[in-house]
């Protein structure tokens, strides 16, 4: 965990969020800011500043998340979803603890 970055802070209970989802690997919670009518964040727990800094090793954990989102889609009753990941500053990534954006419509 990076002490200064607010997704770490978040997992470890230190700021409150409305959690969807959790589990040893994940966490999924509302944006405070929502862009869509269901707008929840995935995150990995292991701190990965961005999608450039996935390594190796990362990568079964990349397909979790995704995996998560499938999970989220049905568990939400969704009929339609975005998965964004915004990487970098230029790239539009504010908190650079990596995670996606789940943009989702029920009608």
């Amino acid at each position: 965990m990076e002490a200064n970055c607010l997704f770490c802070k978040i997992i470890e209970k230190q700021i409150p969020a409305k959690i969807e989802y959790e589990d040893e690997k994940v966490m999924v919670f509302h944006d405070i800011h929502p862009k869509a009518p269901v707008h929840l964040l995935i995150i990995p727990k292991k701190h990965i500043p961005t999608m450039m800094d996935v390594a190796e090793e990362d990568l079964e954990l990349i397909a979790y998340i995704h995996k998560i989102a499938q999970t989220m889609y049905h568990k939400m009753e969704l009929q339609g979803m975005r998965l964004i990941n915004n990487c970098g500053e230029k790239g539009g990534q504010e908190i650079f603890h990596l995670h996606y954006h789940l943009w989702g419509w029920k009608e």
